[in-house]
């Protein structure tokens, strides 16, 4: 029984840095195309829609993580039960 306890939680601990990984690029993919898109333009009204419309998309990828996360360690912690 313990080496399934130790399975599930090492299981929970990769699924759940997965979850950062997988967050880390989308957001980091974000913040260059932001980047490449601002530099590319002149117009400041352009420029504040991509900047919210960019933040918008970072947040949306951030709650995502966050409830993988959370998923990962109930699945964990239930299985450990």
């Amino acid at each position: 029984m313990t080496e399934l306890i130790g399975e599930a939680g090492m299981g929970a601990g990769i699924g759940a840095a997965l979850a950062v990984i997988a967050a880390g690029i989308g957001i980091g993919t974000i913040g260059a195309s932001m980047c490449s898109a601002i530099s590319k333009t002149k117009d400041p009204k352009v420029r504040k829609e991509i900047i919210s419309t960019g933040l918008v998309g970072s947040a949306l990828i951030e709650g995502v993580c966050l409830f993988a996360i959370v998923v990962a360690m109930l699945i964990g912690s239930s299985i450990s039960q």
